[in-house]
């Protein structure tokens, strides 16, 4: 009988341990938690750092952007905890210890000058993919004449100087290409190449969806070159892309030829800081975040559930 009450005893004791353990707050987080990377992920990674920061008040975010490139290459070396990465991560990276977490939906789209005397040919027919791949990797289309039947007046080709995923998906676009196949003048950062070809009436190249728009609207003096996806040689009212509201229709929906995964990697499994920052980024309280921001699909609520038990 004895034995029994000191077993009875021990047994509520270890429930009533475990249930208060249950009800205790959250840990209290503080320190400090690098971010560096791509710049289509940046204004997110902001925003997501102010809630976080508010939440967690001891705790510091430092959060810089300098292409998909360098946020692998910082994280790898250890040099932050958390990189910002616009593409998808290759073998030799994960071999690394490179570990990617999905965390949104993005595209890269064509841009041109509002100013492209080739305009009205460009939203009548677009350009297919051969034609872009021709402008920007083979090299036999060098002019608007060429290209869409416009004015004989030369393409002026732009591309990313950084190393980042928005090169890496226009690249992949393509067809089985890398960054380094694109040709055309290289410019430094998401802003400085549109503002270069916001200023370029003959000028063509591709940015992030986070920086085409200005609140529903395209950002001011910027069209979107139509890809020509079936190649009926006009541009469908699917392939007319002119607000925000229908590139995240196009990419959601899986039509899109340039839609693209965002993610943050780690060096192993995210533990610590930054496992709590991505939990949070991949929570209900992230997503509205998300939202808020524009420039983003969000994950669904399966695709979060299915990154958060990976780790």
């Amino acid at each position: 009988m004895k034995t029994f009450l000191t077993a009875l005893v021990a047994a509520t004791l270890l429930v009533t341990l475990g249930t208060t353990a249950l009800a205790q707050p959250p840990q209290h987080l503080r320190g400090t938690l690098s971010l560096s990377g791509a710049w289509a992920i940046y204004p997110l990674a902001v925003k997501w750092g102010e809630a976080f920061t508010k939440k967690y008040p001891d705790v510091k975010l430092d959060i810089s952007a300098g292409g998909a490139g360098k946020g692998m290459t910082d994280v790898l070396a250890g040099a932050v905890e958390i990189g910002m990465v616009s593409r998808e991560v290759d073998r030799a990276e994960k071999a690394k210890g490179a570990f990617p977490i999905f965390i949104a939906k993005d595209g890269v789209f064509p841009t041109a000058s509002a100013k492209n005397p080739a305009l009205a040919q460009l939203q009548a027919k677009g350009l297919s993919v051969k034609t872009f791949t021709d402008i920007y990797i083979t090299g036999r289309v060098t002019s608007w004449r060429q290209a869409v039947g416009g004015p004989h007046a030369p393409i002026h080709v732009y591309t990313r100087s950084d190393a980042c995923g928005a090169a890496s998906a226009w690249a992949a676009t393509l067809g089985a290409y890398k960054q380094d196949d694109l040709k055309g003048i290289g410019v430094y950062g998401d802003p400085g190449l549109l503002e270069t070809v916001r200023r370029d009436p003959l000028g063509l190249a591709y940015n992030n969806l986070s920086y085409v728009f200005s609140g529903d609207a395209l950002a001011k003096g910027i069209v979107i070159v139509p890809i020509d996806a079936n190649k009926n040689g006009k541009v469908d009212p699917a392939e007319r892309i002119d607000t925000r509201e229908k590139a995240y229709a196009e990419i959601a929906s899986g039509r899109y030829p340039g839609a693209r995964r965002e993610y943050f990697v780690t060096k192993g499994a995210p533990k610590g800081l930054a496992r709590a920052f991505i939990e949070f980024a991949l929570s209900d309280a992230g997503r509205k975040i998300l939202e808020s921001v524009g420039g983003y699909v969000p994950l669904s609520e399966k695709e979060s559930a299915a990154e958060l038990r990976r780790f």
